[in-house]
This record gives structure tokens, C-alpha cells and sequence, in this order.
């Protein structure tokens, strides 16, 4: 849900609306028989999250899909999605501030990372009031909320910082923020592109993960002896062309010099990848390979 639903609204642009409505229409399907939103569905409508067995950002994908493929709710679709938006703010939320409640684990786009309330997950709650809204449907709190959080509770003076206990950058938490238009501040998003810049995050290609991978809590199996470097200062293609979107949003000096880059990623490799490693080289660790021919590549070709 999570990768479909990145790509969902650049799919809609190139043309693929049909076939975005219909897998969300298959998707729901299998949600509603599962009586559950989670992150995976396999092949045969089987439904589960991983790597933790509940996820933060899996509904807020699944509205932002709705929203922007322009999918039509039907009434038993429209009556298990309240009722999932209840359960989510039950469970992740404090009923009187709407904040995100401390000490849960749950599955997020750093997989690899256990946060203390990332940047992320705020947004996400922040875009999924902004879809409930928009769809009909029934959120007790307002994006403004989300807002007021990002900026009071996240903003460093530079860029948007990890979770509450990490004053670190990390990719995702740095960038959704400005590419789900939940922050509009351009000088927020000058300051951001500006440290990117000045640190070197998209010395090679747009845009390595992280610089500062020693100050975070990985999940067992996930750190440096069996996947070293997997969400460090390799090169996530996801977060380059979050990246490049944001550039081009804010019309930024050197989108055009960020582009032509990451075109020579995908002529190096032949194929749009997942990660590579820092000097440009596939990623490939002990308990996992890079994949090769993302569907994020809908995100490059909608620029």
C-alpha cells in the first residue's frame, strides 16, 4: 500500500487511472474481508503487515489513493473506512491533543528504524485528515493540528528532524513534509534544499538516506552486520525523486541539474532501482539485493 500508494497520483497523470481505481478496488475488497488496512496484500488477498505486524502509514496511503485517482466510495466502502479511521485514532492517537502516542511500534516507510514519532508519521496522519475530509468521511482532527506539530516539535531551525529524540536528517522525514503539501512554507523548503546542498546528499545522484545512521535504533536484523548501510548513506531512488517533485514545487535553481542526474542513474543501471550504494554501485548485502524495476519509476516519468 505503501509504494502504491507514492505513485498512485503520478500513475493517474500518465494515463493509468483505470487501472488505479481497480486495484484499489481489489484492495478493498480484501480490506474489508480482512475487516483490516494493512500494508501487504499477496496474490491470493491474503493481508499482513511487515516488518511489524500493524502500520502508521498504510490507511493514510490507501485515502491519499482515493483522493487523487478520484475513486468513487461506495456506501459499504464508505462504512468500513469510518470505522477503520475510528480504530486508527484509537490506536495510535491521544483522544484530547490528536498527538501521536509515544511508545508503540509499528511498520513506517524506514522500515529499518524503530523512531521515536518520526516526522513521517506525522505527516502521514496530516495528509490522512486532509483525504478524510475530502472523501466524507469521519476524522476527529484537523490537518492544522499536524501542522502546528511539524513546526513546533520538528523544525530544527534547518530542516525537519527525525522523530522527537533525534535531531538528525533522514530522507523521508526531511522531504514529505513539502511533497504531501502539508507544509507550504517556502522558506522552510529553501532551508531544507539548502542544507541537502551544502552536506552533499545528492553529491552523486539524488539523494542518499541518511549521514547520521550511528544516532538511530535499527530493528533486529535490519543494522549494520546484515544489511550495512541499507537506510545510511546509500541512495534511495524513492527519496530522489521525492525530492526532484519538491525541487520543481518550489522551483528551485538546480532542478534541472538534479534531473539530468538522476537520468544518469537509470541510463548507468539500465533499469530504475531500488537503492544503490554510495558510490553509485548496486546495493547487494548479505540478507538482501536491491531490486531492480521499481514502479517508483512513476514518479520520475510524471515530472
Amino acid at each position: 500500500m505503501r509504494d502504491f500508494g507514492t505513485v498512485a497520483e503520478s500513475l493517474t497523470k500518465l494515463g493509468h487511472g483505470d487501472k488505479v481505481r481497480q486495484t484499489l478496488n481489489w484492495a478493498l475488497l480484501h480490506y474489508m474481508k480482512a475487516n483490516h488496512v494493512t500494508l501487504c496484500i499477496d496474490k491470493a488477498g491474503n493481508t499482513f503487515s511487515a516488518p511489524a505486524k500493524r502500520s502508521i502509514d498504510a490507511l493514510p496511503w490507501l485515502l491519499h489513493s482515493l483522493v487523487v485517482s478520484e475513486y468513487k466510495l461506495r456506501p459499504m466502502e464508505i462504512a468500513f473506512l469510518n470505522e477503520r479511521l475510528k480504530n486508527y485514532a484509537k490506536t495510535y492517537l491521544y483522544p484530547e491533543s490528536g498527538d501521536l502516542r509515544r511508545k508503540i511500534r509499528y511498520a513506517e516507510l524506514r522500515d529499518a528504524v524503530n523512531y521515536d514519532r518520526s516526522a513521517y508519521a506525522i505527516t502521514l496522519i496530516a495528509r490522512l485528515s486532509v483525504c478524510a475530509k475530502s472523501l466524507g468521511l469521519t476524522f476527529p482532527f484537523d490537518v492544522h493540528v499536524y501542522q502546528k506539530i511539524l513546526n513546533e516539535k520538528y523544525w530544527n531551525g534547518r530542516f525537519f528532524k527525525a522523530d522527537r529524540s533525534t535531531n538528525a536528517w533522514s530522507s523521508e522525514c526531511g522531504l514529505m513534509p513539502f511533497h504531501l503539501g502539508i507544509i507550504d512554507d517556502s522558506e522552510k523548503a529553501a532551508s531544507t534544499f539548502d542544507y541537502l546542498r551544502e552536506t552533499g546528499y545528492e553529491k552523486l545522484y539524488p539523494l542518499e538516506y541518511c549521514k547520521d545512521q550511528e544516532k538511530f535504533h535499527f530493528r533486529f536484523g535490519m543494522g549494520k552486520f546484515l544489511m550495512p548501510n541499507y537506510t545510511g548513506t546509500s541512495i534511495w531512488t524513492w527519496h530522489g525523486t521525492f525530492y526532484l517533485h519538491s525541487l520543481k514545487k518550489f522551483k528551485r535553481a538546480e532542478y534541472a541539474e538534479e534531473y539530468a542526474k538522476f537520468s544518469q542513474l537509470i541510463e548507468r543501471h539500465k533499469t530504475y532501482p531500488e537503492l544503490i550504494n554510495e558510490d553509485g554501485s548496486w546495493y547487494n548485502a548479505p540478507l538482501y539485493r536491491a531490486d531492480p524495476g521499481m514502479v517508483w519509476a512513476a514518479l520520475f516519468l510524471a515530472l
